[in-house]
């Protein structure tokens, strides 16, 4: 009766931050960026319906135009990350033992860093910005995938198909391609989109640190950092950003989680 119980609520958070998204581009309540001294530290009212910041600025439109950032980088960087870490993955499961040990224990060394810890120094060598947060998160991401890409290879080259394969001629890089790549295809998404909601809060957790995407625009950790010396004041300043933030990552997880039941375990099956 549990079956798949994940994946519908996920699919719903998700839908909420895309529709917020894609409403953005059409319809904000406020100028995002438009300073109102006069009017600082507002509460909910009709007509700022989650307040106003320390400048003014109305806190539903900051809210609503970060989700742009928030979603770009996370899809982002992660397509970035999958791609690379295919290739990677790939190339040092068909390649030879000394060209494959040498892949491997550079992905190993990306992999003895923390994180955060990883982003932050690729973030301070490309510079700060959101380009740049796409870039660092997304080479952050790579050791994950090439080392999933990797292991279901080396679990699919001694296969029967992949050797009737090699005795049709087929060279390695059409097997990965045409015979092993769709055996991979549903352990690739569940892993997609559960990274997704990590790379939303790494670039939230750069932009609080001041790493990440730059005043004046907005970002989700950004307005975090910015209300965390006004909270015991005015908590309703880092309730909404942080409450968003919660139903982004929690929403891609559950969809990983639910589509790992769906795809994976019905393919093992």
């Amino acid at each position: 009766m549990k079956k798949h119980s994940s994946l519908l609520p996920g699919l719903l958070l998700v839908a909420l931050i895309l529709a917020m998204c894609l409403i953005s581009f059409f319809w904000l309540p406020m100028d995002p960026n438009k300073m109102d001294t006069a009017n600082r530290f507002a509460l909910p009212t009709f007509s700022h319906w989650l307040g106003t910041d320390q400048f003014g600025r109305d806190v539903l439109s900051r809210v609503m135009i970060a989700s742009r950032s928030a979603l770009l980088v996370g899809l982002g960087s992660v397509s970035v990350g999958a791609a690379a870490g295919l290739l990677l993955g790939s190339l040092a499961a068909m390649a030879g033992p000394r060209l494959q040990a040498l892949i491997m224990r550079i992905i190993d060394g990306f992999m003895a860093f923390p994180g955060i810890l990883l982003a932050m120094m690729l973030v301070a060598v490309l510079g700060k910005g959101l380009i740049n947060s796409v870039i660092a998160i997304g080479i952050f991401m790579i050791p994950s995938f090439s080392r999933l890409v990797y292991s279901m290879i080396l679990e699919n080259k001694t296969r029967l198909y992949v050797k009737a394969a090699r005795s049709y001629g087929c060279r390695s890089g059409q097997i990965v391609i045409s015979h092993i790549f769709p055996d991979m295809l549903p352990r690739l998404i569940t892993q997609f989109s559960s990274a997704v909601g990590g790379a939303i809060l790494t670039e939230s957790s750069l932009s609080f640190l001041g790493l990440g995407i730059q005043p004046p625009s907005a970002s989700w950790g950004l307005m975090l950092s910015e209300a965390r010396q006004f909270v015991l004041s005015y908590p309703f300043l880092a309730v909404a950003p942080g409450a968003v933030l919660l139903v982004a990552a929690l929403g891609f997880n559950l969809v990983g989680d639910g589509l790992n039941d769906r795809l994976v375990k019905r393919g093992s099956r």
